[in-house]
């Protein structure tokens, strides 16, 4: 609500003030006399001089010539005509061009007029001060008259859904069809969107394209083009653009008060930076602008995949469960109705960019919610249902560009936290998406993403570890030109070189990588950043943006007398030694120290290289153990015995080599407050000999000369600081993710960090801002609130691959893993419980159809719930916002007086 404080009505002494509250009540939209603490007002001052200001006070609301505002001006035509000419450059007048030469002029209304004009003049676009007046207008000023408006859109703009989206069996009214608009009128054009072009200029700029994307008619058309805002289009052209903004979620937008089969504006509008759609979200949805239709999920067919919740421009959707017995509207966060409530200042939502909800307040599916990079689970498992294992791989994709690799490796929390574990297993979500993603091994088969558009700027990614790939494929992906940086001889990190083939085939690292290159992303590898080349000459070279994804690449050591030893080594060089098919020195009883999965790993390594024996000790007790219950059998499988809570104590030797370890009894390794604090019983202890010690006790960050002569920072165990949800350093060309910044964790985690370090880039890269509308929250449905139909569900058990041989396994470097069979895939594809789903809330809901448009499962379509028409023109539109304020007084005070009554009893 307006600020008391800063009124921006009042008495109008300076000119701007008064050709403020001149365009005010000439041009329709009467909010009375403007002071000089208006924006309207400061915008002016900024935009013409004082004097231009006063002459437009002799020009109407209807074309006026140039010798009529001469004359009521008492000033010659020669002076008049270039002030005229330079305030309908600047979009204070509207400049109409008559066939035989003359111009005429008229003063436009805020909506639709200088609004739209103001932020499109080629010499403002640069000014960030009119862009902050520009959008405080109408947040301040405008924005509180429209929770006046009618609850059907009875506000200046109303939306017009995509056609394609409405069933063919529901009528549609003429101004309902946006071809209507197109069809007639004569000329067109196409411009810059003027409302994310301020948000630019404030560093406010959202994702969404804001070049080329608002339409002109006719009279209209040809003042942009003149005035060189815009550019015609032809009508096939006009059509074609509706399409295209369309595929980015724009929602059509015409004006209430031209007429209900014309506009001389098509606005493509978003809900982060556009003038109406932005104040339903600051007003809680207040549904102003809506359509006759609204969003239907159809809870058969939705699998959760959020696209409709991530594109829905007012956070009308989000992720529910069908697993309560409860409605869409049930699930939804709460809002306060503008039309029932009195609104106050704390009740507009200035930050509604960042209290966005990705998650209905009882939760979603925990598939989803586990997985680190949030991939659609329940969407690519209903595509592998259906047979469409293509079409599941691109939705995988869209989250995680390395799913082969992943099928391989991942630790799949998804699996842990599915909710057919309460009934009898989990999901077999790997090996579904294992299944899947092998696709990729055969080159016909591979997904390659189209490319949305072309950037000139060149982007390095400094490492081609999981985080470093996931960045480059995205920044691929929106165009830039993509170089990756690696001091080993092949991409892939600890992919390539800390992971054993047994588990991970370097077969499949290589056709993953296929892919980047189809994509045209280059590879540097034996080039080290910081050694052979320096960011700085990087970017002497043309590179505009950085992305630091090298890994925890050393292994650390324990500080123990002997651990110089040459029987003694860390667990990640042993790998890599390993993996390069070099000598690893293994003999004899081999000792690994380490409760990871890099432990097992190493274990499971010198049992291949010819180890006598392996025996694992670690501080955790079988339960606490973070290597994964599966590989831990494994492990145990071919041979290898795991000890519990021991922690070394001496590194014994013989002053040439170690000789053995003795160990201490660990008590606890967690202390009260939750952190890593190892306890001991140094009373109990136990000695082991063997010829062969590898610690693998974790990994540590080694930064070579990479940061030398660079702001960049660092912190606790060496990793980058970084800006939350930016992953942006103390440079702003910079960003990092993966390990370097989180310290040592799983390969998903790293993916999920590369891709989001690839949304900073694109963002920083194009001028939007770093983190709005990002801190997305996602949450679980409470398994012990589920509520299971069983006669619903199939009761099928859960599918297992055959066996491995451990006999034979312990003979090669092969994987000998088999996969589920397309018939397993299908069984196991039937257990799903389908626990997500989107929900709408039909309040917020615009009827924009953008939702149906993005979804890929048939789940939504748009119902009609109203026949309310277009207003003809202003008189008629304020005609309405009178009535409804009426209405709204009454329900405000029926409304308070019920909640009274319900609170005293």
């Amino acid at each position: 609500m307006p600020d008391k404080d800063n009124m921006p009505w009042g008495i109008a002494k300076t000119g701007w003030a008064k050709y403020a509250t001149h365009m005010s009540m000439v041009g329709g939209l009467f909010l009375g006399p403007i002071g000089e603490n208006s924006n309207f007002t400061k915008m002016f001052k900024l935009l013409v001089p004082e004097e231009e200001a006063l002459l437009g006070l002799h020009v109407k609301n209807k074309p006026t010539s140039v010798e009529e505002v001469a004359k009521s001006a008492g000033i010659s035509v020669e002076k008049a005509a270039p002030m005229l000419r330079h305030m309908g450059q600047k979009g204070l007048l509207f400049e109409h061009l008559t066939k035989d030469g003359k111009y005429f002029y008229h003063v436009p209304p805020f909506i639709p007029g200088f609004y739209e004009f103001v932020m499109t003049d080629p010499d403002t676009l640069q000014n960030a001060e009119v862009a902050k007046l520009f959008r405080n207008a109408l947040d301040r000023e405008l924005g509180p008259l429209l929770r006046f408006a009618d609850v059907q859109g009875g506000g200046l703009m109303k939306v017009t859904p995509i056609m394609n989206e409405i069933n063919a069996e529901q009528k549609i009214l003429q101004y309902e069809d946006i071809l209507t608009f197109i069809n007639n009128a004569e000329r067109y054009s196409v411009a810059d969107c003027a409302c994310r072009t301020a948000g630019r200029l404030q560093n406010v700029g959202c994702d969404h394209p804001y070049k080329d994307t608002c339409m002109q008619f006719d009279e209209t058309a040809d003042y942009y083009v003149r005035t060189g805002r815009g550019h015609y289009l032809t009508k096939e052209e006009a059509i074609a653009k509706l399409k295209e903004v369309e595929e980015a979620g724009l929602v059509h937008c015409a004006f209430q008060v031209e007429g209900q089969d014309y506009t001389t504006f098509i606005c493509n509008c978003c809900g982060c930076s556009c003038a109406g759609l932005r104040q339903i979200n600051r007003l809680d949805g207040n549904p102003m602008s809506h359509s006759n239709f609204r969003a239907q999920i159809n809870e058969d067919n939705c699998v959760a995949c959020g696209e409709c919740v991530k594109i829905c421009p007012v956070n009308a959707i989000t992720l529910g469960t069908n697993l309560l017995a409860k409605t869409d509207a049930e699930q939804q966060p709460y809002w306060k109705d503008a039309q029932t409530h009195k609104m106050k200042k704390e009740d507009v939502h200035e930050n509604f960019m960042n209290e966005r909800h990705m998650v209905a307040k009882d939760g979603t599916a925990p598939c989803i919610v586990a997985c680190p990079s949030h991939v659609a689970v329940q969407g690519y498992i209903q595509k592998a249902a259906e047979g469409k294992f293509m079409e599941a791989l691109e939705l995988i994709k869209k989250d995680n560009p390395l799913p082969a690799i992943c099928g391989k490796i991942c630790p799949h929390p998804c699996e842990s936290a599915c909710t057919r574990n309460t009934l009898d297993e989990s999901l077999a979500i790997d090996a579904i998406k294992m299944f899947i993603a092998e696709k990729e091994n055969d080159a016909s088969q591979r997904f390659i993403p189209a490319i949305k558009d072309h950037y000139d700027e060149k982007v390095a990614i400094i490492g081609a570890g999981p985080a470093g790939l996931t960045a480059a494929y995205y920044l691929a992906v929106e165009g830039f030109q993509v170089t990756v940086f690696d001091k080993n001889a092949k991409p892939g990190g600890m992919l390539e070189y800390g992971i054993p083939a047994f588990r991970l085939e370097k077969e499949v690292i290589a056709s993953e990588i296929e892919v980047f290159k189809e994509m045209g992303i280059e590879f540097k590898c034996g080039v080290e950043v910081g050694k052979d080349v320096t960011i700085q000459q990087l970017r002497e070279e043309g590179y505009k943006a950085f992305y630091l994804a090298i890994g925890a690449q050393k292994g650390s050591m324990l500080g123990l007398d002997g651990e110089e030893l040459p029987n003694v080594m860390n667990g990640v060089d042993y790998l890599s030694l390993a993996n390069a098919g070099k000598e690893t020195g293994t003999k004899g009883d081999v000792i690994v120290v380490g409760g990871g999965n890099v432990a097992i790993d190493v274990a499971r390594t010198a049992i291949r290289k010819g180890a006598t024996s392996v025996k694992l000790y670690c501080l955790e007790s079988k339960e606490e153990m973070p290597a994964a219950a599966d590989e831990q059998i494994e492990a145990k499988d071919e041979g290898i015995t795991i000890h519990n809570g021991w922690g070394p104590m001496v590194i014994e030797n013989n002053g040439k080599e170690a000789t053995g370890i003795t160990f201490k009894q660990c008590t606890s390794v967690i202390d009260e407050d939750g952190k890593f604090n190892p306890s001991y019983d140094e009373s109990v202890t136990e000695k082991v000999e063997a010829q062969t010690i590898i610690l693998a006790i974790g990994q540590r960050i080694d930064w070579g000369g990479l940061l030398d002569g660079l702001k960049v920072e660092t912190g606790r165990g060496n990793a980058v600081n970084v800006t939350p949800l930016s992953f942006q350093t103390a440079e702003e060309d910079i960003f990092a993710g993966g390990d370097v910044v989180t310290g040592p964790r799983f390969a998903i985690d790293a993916i999920a960090a590369g891709k989001e370090g690839a949304h900073s880039i694109f963002r920083y890269l194009t001028g939007r801002h770093l983190t709005n509308g990002r801190n997305y929250e996602y949450k679980s449905i409470k398994l012990d609130r589920v509520q299971m139909n069983l006669n619903r569900i199939d009761l099928t058990p859960r599918q297992f691959a055959p066996e491995v041989d451990h006999a034979k396994a312990i003979e090669t470097w092969n994987d000998l893993r088999e996969g589920l069979t397309e018939e397993q895939i299908a069984a196991e594809s039937g257990r799903c419980l389908h626990c997500g789903r989107s929900v709408v809330d039909m309040y917020k809901c615009l009827g924009c159809g953008v939702c149906i448009h993005r979804c890929e499962f048939d789940a939504i379509k748009l119902v009609r719930v109203d026949d309310t028409e277009s207003a003809t023109d202003m008189k008629h539109w304020y005609g309405r916002l009178v009535k409804n304020a009426a209405r709204r007084g009454v329900n405000i005070a029926t409304t308070a007086v019920k909640e009274r009554m319900g609170k005293e009893g």
